[in-house]
């Protein structure tokens, strides 16, 4: 028998869990088929609601279900990373509780497997039901990513996804405190299968990513696979650079020509205020390197665990 782990990040999602469950439990004949058992590992996300007292109800009901509770909120990458760690299958699978991820691509993904794939992920072909700008921008983020980065990151890729225990290993080896799976998954490599789906909008509950927070999201996977900014930062420096030397030259040509008349001081007034947003945009820049190198060193845990059932 072959053991499939089901890793389920949550965030007061306790309208979720047990629908979760039943739909994924319409697999069970095809497991039962192809010899696979599988554990559910709820990862909650430090949930402010009943989330991990649902989770408790199914464990006493089924003990294929887990139950990891954080001592607060981490983010779904520390509980991507925790599910990961605490899986213990020849395979590893990443769903969304929302059931957004549908548990009916399943058979699929497993067929790709058993023909030599070692990961097969997903991806929408459309955003029906999202916001018209948070789509807008997201295609934005993939198009720029694609120009600035070596790394392969697909457009409207999820991180639903299904793993050998290879790859699983591959991705627990980079212990970065400052993660961002989509990259991450591309970075590691291996032959990869992507499936493509139409958006499946939530059912119950509400997102908890705001726009806000996708746009942090997604500086920091600029800044985690590209360092392209920093060379914009120093293009920027010696293209000012440039320039200055010119303006010097002219005023020095103006004023041997024409003397040295007071008018001007608007302009100059607009040259200086441009230089210096430019000179604060590339520390910017900078800034956000230095802050996750900054973070990086310190060596804090990703994560701290307070129940595990």
């Amino acid at each position: 028998m072959r053991l499939l782990s089901v890793i389920v990040p949550c965030y007061n999602e306790q309208d979720n869990i047990e629908y979760f469950y039943q739909e994924f439990l319409n697999n069970q004949d095809f497991f039962q088929t192809e010899g696979i058992t599988f554990e559910i590992l709820y990862i909650d996300d430090g949930s402010k609601d009943k989330t991990a007292e649902e989770v408790r109800k199914l464990h006493e009901a089924d003990e294929r279900v887990h139950l990891i509770s954080f001592s607060r909120n981490f983010g779904k990458e520390a509980a991507i990373y925790a599910g990961l760690q605490k899986s213990g299958g020849d395979y590893a699978v990443v769903m969304d509780v929302d059931l957004q991820d549908p548990p009916s691509l399943l058979p699929e993904m497993f067929s790709w497997l058993e023909q030599g794939y070692d990961c097969v992920a997903t991806r929408r072909v459309t955003r029906k039901g999202e916001p018209p700008i948070r789509s807008f921008f997201a295609r934005r983020f993939y198009k720029l990513m694609k120009k600035i980065s070596k790394t392969e990151i697909m457009d409207g890729a999820r991180d639903y996804r299904l793993m050998t225990r290879q790859v699983v290993d591959a991705i627990l080896a980079m212990e970065e405190y400052n993660r961002f799976s989509k990259g991450i998954f591309g970075w590691v490599g291996f032959e990869t299968k992507w499936l493509e789906y139409e958006n499946i909008e939530r059912t119950r509950g509400e997102t908890k990513w705001s726009f806000w927070k996708l746009l942090v999201y997604s500086l920091d996977g600029i800044t985690a696979f590209s360092t392209v900014p920093l060379s914009f930062a120093a293009v920027m420096g010696v293209l000012f650079c440039a320039l200055a030397v010119a303006l010097i030259v002219f005023i020095i040509v103006r004023t041997l020509l024409f003397g040295d008349p007071v008018s001007g001081w608007p302009s100059l007034v607009c040259i200086i205020s441009l230089i210096s947003g430019v000179q604060l945009f590339c520390m910017g820049i900078m800034g956000q390197y230095l802050a996750k190198t900054y973070m990086e060193v310190k060596k804090r845990p990703i994560y701290l665990i307070k129940e595990e059932l």
